[in-house]
């Protein structure tokens, strides 16, 4: 009895912890079967909108704008929103970058699956023992899903939705793939989100052609970017830093500690200042074209690349040209110039300046006076003009295309007219009685005569006698000057009337070339980030003016030896060994001063005057603008196919031989 007693208690002691045993492994099953389920529903629900890979692409990320000369090897301006970034693939990042990064980020990112156990565990004791969550032990690809998805706010929900993204992200890109995407993501300061944007921002070069020194200072950036500044107060931290990153790809074996030690020694050029617009005259021009076309929202982001006409070399020249005179021209009174080149066979703007070419001119001349219109706006394109002003008067520079209607009309240079003095009658309320520059009258002159000395008499005869007004107005405006407005009066043939500089010189292009207009060209192409053409420039050239009439015409501006006894035969408007048309213009009371002139090459327009309006010496284009036209020309035309104007074969056929203007008026 005892016995069976005691194993009866035996039996049921041993039942109790049977059960026990049983409740506590039932226990930890359903715990750890709770944890695998809410894990997996946590996976699950954080995973479920997990981004396509083009999210990390170029496509999706803003890229900004970039215009460039028509070469594609100079940058003129980019357009960007809050980030400013171009993608490049890791082909193009030197290797010794993504190790400088890797090194100072995450020196086991080639070997965790996207998080590092130790680092988060360590920086968790830190943060616990400073009590506050400040380190995040965060991997390459945890730094990625954060800058990508994820609020800067530090929450244990955030950190968990992180550690999930990281791991999916880690699972399913190869690595190189999440370097890539990592290195033109994340921001480096001043507005500047990738490698490549990083290193134009800080050293004015591609990251293709980055040192060793600067990799590891475009490293040192990623960790606080705007402390860490070069144009700080912190400039020194950031040296420290960039040693450090140095010491740890030295650690890492990345490179040798004696090229660890040289780098650091090695001194590093930062760009003093941001970098302005190149040509900004021409290239915010172009920018307000995009603009219209495509909206300034969408130029910031979408990294479009926009190759346009302008050519850098010739832009330079012209430049310093106009720069040069405009500092001469203030002894005259004349404090602004603007130029505009152009090759007339494509429309295509090959430069654009004005005044001194600084867009960024601090302040206006010191006899500006507050309040009123300044003698110089450095921000006014006097080549395009605005709404509110859209132009200048051109002078005699509108001569040639009266003398363009009257050779439509079947006369030649040959035909002659008398110059002497003339009352043309009434018109704006006062008898309209002209006089020639000089206050000379020649009597029978030829056409070319008339043309090629300016003569200004003859070519108010030639206006109302043989060209008629109403006829002259469409030959001008079917060469490409839409800024004629009624009524019209035989001032006009002075210039009377306001032009575009860049209007009148794309007209006088159709000249040059032949009597073909295209209309004023700026952008040549237009890409995606992906390189694919968007747009592209394929204006075809259209007949607006008999090639004949074109040809008599440029073989009178070309006469230097017709234009000399106004003019003299050693001019501003020759140029040796070269065949050059050209024209001056002056206006009443010397508010303007214009030389056009062209080539079969190039088409060239230099107005000089003031932003004001207000009346410049008593000096005549020829002095005023001419030496600008002269000087470019001089240095340009080497850069070109030397070429002649066609001969013209103009018979004298025309519709009235006889002039119908009394001759011999008197004027009292």
């Amino acid at each position: 009895m005892p016995k069976r007693k005691y194993h009866r208690k035996t039996y049921k002691k041993h039942k109790k912890k049977k059960g026990t045993n049983d409740l506590m492994t039932n226990f930890l099953l359903f715990g750890f079967l709770f944890s695998v389920l809410l894990s997996l529903f946590l996976f699950v629900y954080y995973v479920k909108d997990f981004p396509r890979p083009e999210i990390f692409t170029e496509r999706q990320l803003a890229q900004s704008t970039k215009i460039y000369d028509r070469t594609g090897q100079v940058l003129l301006y980019e357009i960007y929103g809050e980030e400013k970034r171009t993608w490049v693939s890791l082909d193009s990042i030197p290797k010794y970058l993504q190790q400088a990064v890797i090194a100072a980020e995450d020196s086991d990112f080639y070997y965790h699956f996207g998080i590092d156990l130790k680092g988060i565990l360590r920086s968790i004791l830190v943060d616990l023992r400073i009590g506050q969550p400040i380190y995040g032990g965060s991997t390459i690809p945890q730094q990625l899903i954060r800058s990508t998805f994820l609020s800067p706010e530090k929450t244990i929900e955030r950190k968990l939705r992180e550690i999930i993204l990281s791991l999916e992200l880690d699972r399913r890109y190869p690595k190189d793939k999440i370097l890539e995407w990592y290195l033109n993501q994340v921001p480096f300061g001043q507005n500047a989100y990738g490698v490549e944007t990083a290193s134009q921002t800080y050293f004015n070069k591609s990251v293709t052609d980055v040192s060793l020194t600067e990799s590891a200072i475009l490293a040192a950036l990623i960790r606080a970017p705007y402390r860490l500044s070069p144009y700080g107060e912190n400039k020194q931290d950031l040296f420290i830093r960039k040693d450090y990153v140095l010491n740890r790809m030295a650690q890492e074996g990345f490179l040798s500690k004696e090229s660890a030690e040289n780098a650091k020694n090695q001194e590093i050029t930062f760009i003093e200042r941001p970098i302005q617009i190149k040509a900004p005259y021409f290239t915010l021009w172009v920018k307000q074209q995009l603009e219209r076309e495509y909206g300034e929202e969408f130029l910031r982001k979408k990294g479009l690349k926009i190759y346009t006409s302008l050519d850098w070399k010739i832009q330079e020249i012209a430049r310093e040209v106009v720069k040069n005179r405009v500092e001469q021209n203030k002894v005259y009174n004349a404090h602004n110039a603007g130029l505009v080149a152009i090759n007339p066979a494509t429309g295509e703007v090959l430069a654009m300046t004005v005044g001194t070419g600084d867009y960024y001119s601090p302040s206006f001349p010191e006899d500006c006076v507050e309040g009123e219109k300044c003698l110089f706006d450095p921000m006014f394109n006097v080549v395009v003009g605005t709404e509110s002003n859209p132009g200048r008067q051109p002078g005699s520079a509108f001569k040639p295309f009266i003398y363009a209607t009257a050779f439509k009309k079947g006369y030649d240079d040959k035909y002659t007219i008398i110059d002497e003095p003339t009352n043309f009658g009434i018109y704006g309320g006062e008898e309209y009685i002209p006089r020639n520059y000089d206050n000379l009258f020649r009597g029978e002159v030829t056409l070319r005569q008339c043309l090629a000395q300016s003569l200004n008499v003859p070519s108010v005869k030639v206006l109302l006698e043989l060209a008629g007004l109403e006829e002259s107005i469409k030959t001008a405006k079917d060469l490409g000057i839409n800024t004629l407005t009624p009524p019209y009066f035989p001032s006009i043939v002075l210039g009377g009337w306001e032009v575009k500089l860049l209007e009148i010189t794309s007209a006088y292009g159709v000249l040059a070339n032949d009597g073909l207009k295209i209309p004023p060209v700026a952008i040549l192409k237009i890409e995606d980030s992906m390189g694919n053409i968007i747009e592209e420039n394929k204006k075809s050239p259209i007949r607006v003016l008999e090639s004949e009439v074109a040809r008599l015409v440029n073989d009178i501006l070309s006469d230097n030896e017709a234009r000399s006894p106004m003019f003299g035969s050693s001019s501003v408007l020759y140029i040796k060994n070269y065949q050059v048309a050209a024209k001056t213009g002056t206006t009443q009371d010397y508010r303007d001063a214009w030389t056009i002139g062209y080539t079969p090459s190039v088409v060239l327009g230099v107005w000089v005057g003031n932003n004001n309006n207000e009346s410049m010496a008593k000096k005549p284009g020829v002095v005023l603008a001419g030496p600008i036209f002269h000087g470019f020309m001089e240095k340009v035309l080497p850069m070109f196919p030397k070429q002649s104007f066609k001969k013209p074969e103009f018979k004298n056929e025309p519709d009235a031989a006889t002039s119908t203007i009394p001759h011999n008026q008197d004027i009292e």
